[in-house]
């Protein structure tokens, strides 16, 4: 059964399904931005990304979650803030994103069934079925809403991340204040 055949979870169910997620896998463009790019005349490129998801990626990190960026775009402004966060697990550039994901699973000892991954486009349609929990933005294409368990309220880099880490805290009976250092 595809996600696509299943009802969308409540945000109670979606708590209860967090439990289980070792490893969030979270698109770039479009989630943890507003989708937009901006190019200089020499090419340099600039993304706009949202403070209050990187505050909670890190959280969450120290909480033990395992934070994954697959990009079927690269981007070094990408690669930059991911640093910055200190993610780890920063895979772009290759446009099937099952395949890229796969082996950092294998690595991790992690099923797809312990893993969540959210998306916004296309491109995320096969890692969606894939993956135990898919969620898409607020703003995601209709074709991936489709076959996802989660929508979230908000949208592509306007918090949605964040909206999702909280009630991943939630989950597991934590406040994100206690993972706040000095």
């Amino acid at each position: 059964m595809t996600a696509g055949d299943r009802k969308k979870l409540t945000r109670e169910q979606f708590i209860e399904h967090l439990k289980g997620v070792r490893l969030l896998a979270l698109d770039v463009d479009g989630v943890l931005t507003d989708d937009s790019i901006y190019f200089g005349p020499d090419g340099f490129e600039m993304k706009r990304f949202n403070i209050s998801d990187g505050f909670l990626i890190v959280l969450a990190m120290r909480a033990g979650l395992e934070i994954a960026i697959v990009s079927g775009r690269y981007s070094p402004a990408t690669d930059t803030r991911m640093r910055d966060l200190g993610v780890k697990h920063i895979m772009q550039g290759q446009r099937n994103k099952v395949a890229m994901l796969e082996p950092l699973l294998e690595q991790l000892k992690i099923r797809f069934e312990q893993a969540a991954f959210m998306g916004n486009d296309l491109l995320d349609i096969t890692l969606a079925q894939k993956i135990g929990l898919p969620i898409a933005v607020a703003d995601a294409v209709d074709e991936l809403k489709d076959e996802v368990l989660f929508v979230t309220d908000r949208k592509g880099g306007y918090g949605a991340v964040r909206e999702v880490l909280n009630m991943y805290f939630e989950a597991i009976g934590k406040d994100p204040k206690e993972f706040i250092k000095g």
